[in-house]
């Protein structure tokens, strides 16, 4: 549950001025008065019976105030209680009164002698002493000698001790006199607790207490007890508050020792305590993910954890960007992990690639924490070789180095690293480079270095490195003309390639008869192969009917201009009288075309640009030779370039690829190859009976109408 600093201040007090407490030895309380008075206090406590207010016969003594000082009362060196201290100070009420007629007053003489108005004064002072559960009543004889008795003014103070008490209690005084000439004097006070007062080694229930501080580390706040190591002892963080109340618990800070308790804020009230996280899973992977190793110097390391973990901890070896962490060969003893307690490695040196590996012996969930504690201090993980060394009887000594695959004997013919430096790194261990970390009589444990071993690595690669280029370079000096041309094909070509396939064309026809249709589609098959990004509406079909021609061509149109590209008007007979009809207002019959006639759909919005004068530099237009007369292209579209194929491919090509297309003499080539692919639909087109007299058809004066 997330505590704020202020929260945990208001939870556990503020933190008092430390008091140190005057020491009163035995068990017998006193009294003792100011200079000029006497006092005696009664044997025992006395019945607390107030009494109703009388008047005062002549000047009395009364309490006018009360002080309280705490003191402690010691029955032997280290067992003291707490105790208040009570001083009562005492004032002279009322004036002697003039004698009147008895016998007016109906009464009889009083027998005892008049006493004389410069007498001393005496009186019984009672304190009532309360604190739950504690109830005590004292009482105090106080006489007052007559040269110090002045109506209205004080005499002196009587001192009682003590009342004991508990620590942190809440007491309740009061004063009055027997019998009462006045309101009794009341005082409450709220005693501290431990953290208070210098007691802690001398009271007996503060040394079994948990002692409390906080301490903030900038966002971090901490709780700190300070307990002995047997004791059991509880916590509770809450509100106070009254009614019914739902309290957010955050899910990251449930853990298993997290218990609520809950009571009514009344004395001697019964508590309500319940732990539901003990065996929550959540709870559990929440602890280890709050648990810390830390490093202790010079070879210890503390689990830090919030609650008790059943846990064992290991040493392993992690290599850098190699996998998981291996453990140690030999095997160090596994150690039960005692939390915030520390504890001692088996080692002799640390190094960066050691690791506290602890592992959760909890029976519902398999739970691993590791941290390299040296890779702070030490530096990152280190490329370095661990060699285990293992020792027999009569000096016999073996060695292996600790790899992925498992411990490698290093004089072996393993195809791993270690074996193919195994010569290397004994000889390194036997001229004192390598690191001892562990030593016993079964073996010891030795860190080699391995940065020698990567730079010879390194040298060779850039050896081979420098032959090449070297070789390169002499082969330029050979073939420096030839190269050169090579290189500048190359050039072209990549940029006339990157130029080409970022250029888009969407093309644009009416669907006069299925002959044409196969012109147009062989055209948009070989535009592709030039190469170029080709939208056309034979191959987009589906999308036609889903969207319909006018949407669709929309959206073609639009990813079109914003690429850069150009919208391509193939003109036809068919296309040519679609044309006529816009032009002269008469506008298209309804469903005179297929319901995927994007020509016909587009020229309402193709027909605002050229009248507007926006066609330059996004559209061209183009006719097929033999199937229309270049004149029979409406004179409002001549605005932009009008291209015939395929005897006009070259420049038409050009036009599509914009200028920064290939050399004129590959652009001649590609033309070639779209050529080829175009004249055997045109053919077929040209051998359709009424065709090529539709082409001839639409000559001059059908172009002038416009």
């Amino acid at each position: 549950m997330p505590m704020p600093w202020f929260l945990l201040s208001l939870a556990l007090g503020r933190s008092p001025v430390v008091l140190s407490l005057e020491r009163l030895e035995g068990l017998q309380d006193a009294a003792r008065c100011s200079p000029g008075l006497s006092c005696h206090l009664w044997d025992g406590d006395v019945v607390c019976l107030p009494g109703s207010i009388v008047s005062a016969p002549g000047p009395v003594l009364v309490p006018t105030s009360l002080q309280t000082e705490l003191v402690r009362r010691c029955y032997q060196e280290t067992d003291c209680d707490l105790c208040v201290r009570v001083a009562v100070h005492l004032a002279v009420h009322g004036h002697w009164e003039k004698p009147e007629d008895e016998e007016k007053l109906g009464r009889a003489a009083d027998p005892e002698p008049e006493e004389p108005r410069n007498a001393s004064l005496q009186a019984q002072v009672v304190l009532s002493f309360q604190a739950y559960p504690t109830a005590r009543c004292v009482l105090l004889e106080v006489q007052v000698p007559a040269a110090l008795v002045q109506p209205g003014q004080s005499v002196g103070s009587v001192v009682f001790d003590c009342f004991e008490a508990a620590l942190g209690t809440e007491v309740q005084i009061w004063s009055y006199t027997q019998p009462r000439y006045q309101k009794e004097l009341n005082l409450t006070r709220q005693l501290p607790d431990c953290r208070g007062l210098e007691v802690q080694d001398s009271i007996q229930s503060c040394r079994a207490l948990p002692w409390l501080s906080v301490t903030a580390d900038g966002d971090n706040v901490h709780l700190v007890l300070d307990v002995s190591e047997e004791q059991s002892f509880g916590l509770s963080l809450y509100w106070n508050q009254t009614g019914p109340q739902t309290i957010p618990l955050n899910q990251t800070d449930i853990v298993p020792c997290l218990c609520i308790q809950a009571w009514p804020l009344e004395p001697d009230s019964v508590r309500t305590s319940i732990c539901p996280f003990t065996e929550d899973p959540r709870a559990h992977r929440n602890l280890w993910r709050a648990a810390r190793l830390q490093l202790l110097p010079p070879r210890g390391w503390r689990l830090d954890a919030p609650c008790s973990l059943h846990a064992q901890a290991t040493l392993c070896w992690q290599a850098p960007g190699r996998g998981p962490c291996q453990p140690l060969v030999p095997p160090l003893p596994r150690e039960n992990v005692t939390v915030n307690m520390a504890l001692e490695f088996p080692l002799l040196k640390g190094h960066p690639n050691l690791c506290v590996q602890q592992v959760s012996s909890w029976e519902k969930m398999q739970l691993q924490l590791q941290e390299c504690l040296w890779a702070d201090s030490l530096g990152p993980l280190k490329d370095d070789m661990l060699l285990v060394e293992a020792r027999g009887p009569q000096d016999n000594r073996s060695f292996c180095a600790l790899e992925p695959s498992g411990c490698t004997p290093l004089l072996s013919r393993a195809s791993t690293r270690a074996a193919r430096l195994g010569e290397q790194l004994l000889q390194d261990l036997h001229s004192g480079q390598c690191l001892q970390l562990w030593d016993d009589d079964l073996g010891a444990l030795w860190a080699c270095p391995m940065d020698k071993y990567i730079h010879q690595r390194w040298v060779l690669v850039w050896l081979a490195c420098l032959l090449f280029a070297a070789a390169l370079f002499l082969l330029f000096l050979l073939k420096k003309d030839h190269v050169k041309g090579w290189l500048r094909l190359l050039k072209e070509d990549i940029r006339a390639g990157a130029a080409a396939t970022g250029r888009a064309a969407l093309l644009l026809y009416s669907a006069d008869d299925a002959g044409f249709e196969r012109l147009v589609g062989a055209l948009a098959s070989a535009l592709c192969q030039v190469p170029l990004r080709v939208a056309v509406d034979l191959w987009s079909r589906r999308e036609l009917s889903a969207q319909g021609p006018l949407a669709w061509f929309h959206a073609q149109r639009r990813r079109t201009v914003q690429e850069g590209g150009l919208v391509v008007l193939i003109f036809s007979p068919g296309a040519v009288a679609l044309c006529h009809e816009w032009l002269q207002d008469a506008g298209p019959a309804p469903g005179a075309h297929g319901p995927h006639d994007a020509f016909a759909a587009s020229l309402s919005c193709v027909l605002p640009d050229f009248l507007q004068g926006r066609a330059p530099g996004r559209y061209v237009g183009a006719y097929f030779d033999g199937l229309l007369h270049a004149d029979a292209v409406p004179a409002l579209f001549r605005a932009v370039p009008v291209f015939s194929l395929p005897s006009q491919l070259p420049a038409f090509l050009g036009s599509l690829q914009g200028p920064r297309g290939p050399r004129p003499g590959r652009l001649g080539e590609r033309a070639e190859q779209v050529a080829r692919a175009l004249q055997p639909a045109l053919d077929s087109c040209l051998r359709t009976p009424g065709t090529a007299g539709m082409g001839r058809g639409m000559g001059p004066e059908a172009g002038d109408r416009t």
